[in-house]
């Protein structure tokens, strides 16, 4: 009954993973063909990032609201100093990575943006390991090299190079390893409360936006203010069809947000990096089809590398769970009842004689 146990419990996991995995896809594919069909006639990246915050922050405020009212529970609120020294390093990671990724849009094609981002990957390994959250494997470390190998092959001479937008999105992807690690961090400590990401975010836009509205003023404050497309627009139906297209976008950042939290507290950040990799490459042939990037034969043998690093990554993963169940299920058979017995008699078990002897005779029935 155990070993079935396990089974069944195993597969609901990897189901909702898979559930969780899809939405993020969703969400993550939109938002990026999103930002880069908007950079192209509305060069303020930093000012679509912060509305987009304020969004984001709003529609978190309300959803802990109904669930208030659903639950008769009140929602999480961290203390001032909690929420500066926990949360603080977090959203100002957050900040960066999404403002300089959506500013590098102004330079780059999807096709680069892709390619480079998936450097993140590296970092998130890197941290993780000297945050402790992984430990060092020689498989765990293969995993990575196929996969960013796999897809520096597959956009290999596919885009056009340009340094400036390369260098942001590598000091995002950078920013991005610290920001998901620490992420991972609050969202897994059950002190913090945070478990659900709509707690998460609620809690995360404050700073984000206080982080990243200095360098918004410094790059985009005055030609904001000048531009005819906001502040000095000529008809009103143009600023509401800007405010409607920027709210699409934030919904669309909402939706990110909460299925990259999820799928973050429910996993870890390292299996949001190899399922983003390979969204990653359905990003890639969405542009071919509908963008009309070439693609050549060594394009294709880096997406077949890549399939495997993920195949590799998702056989260890399941081949690790199932040894963990084994052990748990040989090491309780493997307890004989007497031992049992004398270990629960010797104080093992807290609490009065009658329920000491009925949990005894639990697992004596077990």
């Amino acid at each position: 009954m155990g070993q079935k146990a396990f089974c069944f419990a195993f597969f609901c996991r990897s189901l909702l993973t898979v559930g969780l995995v899809l939405c993020y896809y969703c969400f993550s594919i939109g938002i990026i063909f999103y930002n880069r069909w908007l950079m192209k006639t509305f060069h303020f990246p930093l000012f679509v990032t912060l509305v987009h915050l304020v969004i984001i922050y709003l529609l978190s405020a309300v959803l802990r609201s109904l669930l208030e009212c659903c639950t008769k529970r009140p929602r999480v609120t961290l203390a001032w100093p909690v929420y500066l020294r926990r949360i603080a390093p977090t959203a100002l990671a957050t900040a960066l990575d999404i403002g300089l990724s959506n500013w590098s849009f102004l330079f780059i094609t999807i096709s680069l943006y892709t390619m480079t981002k998936s450097s993140a990957v590296l970092f998130i390994l890197f941290f993780s390991l000297v945050f402790r959250l992984e430990k060092p494997r020689a498989a765990l470390i293969l995993v990575v090299l196929l996969i960013a190998g796999g897809l520096f092959m597959f956009t290999y001479e596919s885009t056009q190079f340009n340094t400036e937008g390369f260098v942001l999105v590598l000091i995002a992807s950078f920013i991005g390893g610290i920001r998901w690690t620490l992420t991972q961090i609050i969202t897994q400590r059950a002190e913090l409360g945070l478990q659900n990401p709509v707690d998460t975010m609620y809690h995360l836009q404050p700073l984000m936006f206080l982080g990243l509205m200095p360098l918004f003023l410094y790059s985009e404050g005055l030609g904001l203010c000048t531009t005819g497309k906001l502040f000095r627009y000529d008809e009103t139906k143009n600023l509401l069809n800007v405010v409607a297209i920027l709210a699409v976008g934030g919904i669309l950042a909402f939706g990110l947000g909460y299925s990259e939290f999820l799928l973050v507290s429910q996993t870890s950040s390292l299996t949001l990096s190899i399922a983003g990799i390979f969204k990653e490459v359905c990003i890639l042939l969405l542009a071919a089809q509908f963008v009309g990037d070439q693609i050549s034969v060594l394009n294709w043998l880096g997406f077949g590398v890549c399939l495997l690093g993920i195949s590799l990554h998702v056989a260890l993963k399941a081949h690790a769970s199932q040894d963990k169940g084994n052990q748990k299920f040989r090491a309780h058979d493997s307890l004989p009842s007497a031992d049992m017995e004398m270990l629960l008699r010797n104080g093992t078990l807290n609490g009065d004689s009658e329920e000491d002897e009925n949990e005894i005779f639990d697992i004596r029935q077990r």
